[in-house]
């Protein structure tokens, strides 16, 4: 198969991309370009795509032999995942870039391209498992579970993950680490990339400030009595704690986190820890990596990248779900996205808009 190995520079995809040409695969590697100002050394940006991981990634490329290119997506990584990101904490709620990203440019923009040059699949350093399945191919989580990516892929539907190769997924890191150090790369001892990568500095307020201005607002309790006043609701999330700077102390000194973000009216509001616990979400823009769910069945609920697995009762029409917890969750926020697991198989996943409280506490 004529197969796009997408390079960030990084030891997973290299490994990878290494894989797929061991495989018997015709490989070329593919860098995508992602920000129109990437920081030129890697110790000033704490995500990915810099220059550096450029460079990196073609010198892994020139050791395989293999073509290398460099993609310019800047401007559609800006328009669907950081405007998106922006327009999602403006509305009041909580995203994740990673999955937008993995939806919208790594399996839509970059599979749509390959494909349309003539290759065959898209082949990734992401931690999970593709196993061929009775109904087709199944998308299942890595065998390091402290790695496991599959999470952030629960948005990618049965025709994306027949054009998919995950080669990692049956390897833990530091073995990765290890075959990367025996190939020659030297990007083996590479550190992760971390937090968001186009917010270098990992400041998510002091950057949304920067994007969206100050918009002073009332911090008010649960009783609607203002306890204290933000520079914009938009900077707030379900669940914080840190940061409130509140002026009105409980009676009782209870800490407080913020139970919910009211964007018509600038408002945040905070509570005791106990308003926080959920059982009840409800969520739209589904996305099934098979045929969807029938009825309402039992599954594992998984409502962050590093997350437990929930215990969940799951029903969807198709395109929302709705899902009764086991047991109550807390700092379950809109805008997060909600994975379902059937064993270690990913059913698919969708975003959360809305949840509630429904058994007794």
């Amino acid at each position: 198969m004529r197969v796009v190995a997408a390079m960030s520079g990084g030891v997973d995809s290299a490994v990878a991309a290494a894989r797929m040409l061991d495989a018997g695969h015709e490989v070329v590697g593919v860098h995508l370009a992602l920000s129109q100002s990437a920081a030129t050394l890697r110790e000033s940006a704490r995500g990915c795509c810099t220059i550096e991981d450029a460079g990196d990634a073609r010198r892994v490329a020139d050791r395989l032999g293999i073509p290398f290119y460099v993609w310019d997506m800047a401007q559609r990584f800006r328009e669907d995942v950081v405007e998106d990101f922006v327009a999602e904490y403006e509305a009041g709620r909580t995203p994740n870039p990673c999955l937008r990203c993995n939806e919208r440019i790594k399996f839509a923009a970059l599979l749509d391209k390959a494909l349309a040059l003539g290759f065959d699949a898209v082949a990734t350093g992401h931690y999970a498992q593709i196993v061929d399945g009775p109904a087709g191919r199944e998308l299942h989580r890595a065998v390091d579970p402290a790695k496991d990516q599959s999470y952030v892929l629960g948005v990618l539907t049965a025709d994306q993950l027949a054009r998919s190769f995950f080669p990692l997924g049956d390897t833990t890191k530091p073995q990765i680490r290890e075959e990367a150090a025996e190939r020659g790369f030297a990007v083996a001892k590479k550190p992760d990339s971390h937090d968001i990568c186009f917010i270098a500095d990992g400041d998510t307020k002091g950057w949304l400030t920067r994007r969206l201005g100050a918009q002073p607002g009332p911090i008010v309790d649960t009783d609607g009595e203002q306890v204290g006043e933000h520079d914009g609701a938009y900077a707030y999330t379900v669940g914080q704690r840190r940061g409130l700077g509140l002026k009105v102390p409980r009676d009782d000194h209870a800490k407080r986190y913020v139970v919910d973000v009211q964007p018509r009216t600038n408002t945040v509001v905070v509570g005791t820890q106990e308003l926080l616990g959920v059982d009840l979400i409800s969520g739209d823009h589904a996305r099934w990596c098979g045929t969807p769910p029938a009825g309402e069945a039992a599954y594992g609920a998984q409502l962050r990248a590093h997350g437990e697995e929930i215990p969940c009762r799951a029903s969807s029409d198709g395109e929302s779900v709705t899902v009764r917890l086991d047991r109550r969750v807390r700092g379950v926020a809109p805008g997060q996205s909600v994975v379902l697991y059937d064993g270690t198989r990913v059913v698919g996943s969708a975003t959360i808009t809305a949840t509630d409280r429904v058994t007794a506490s």
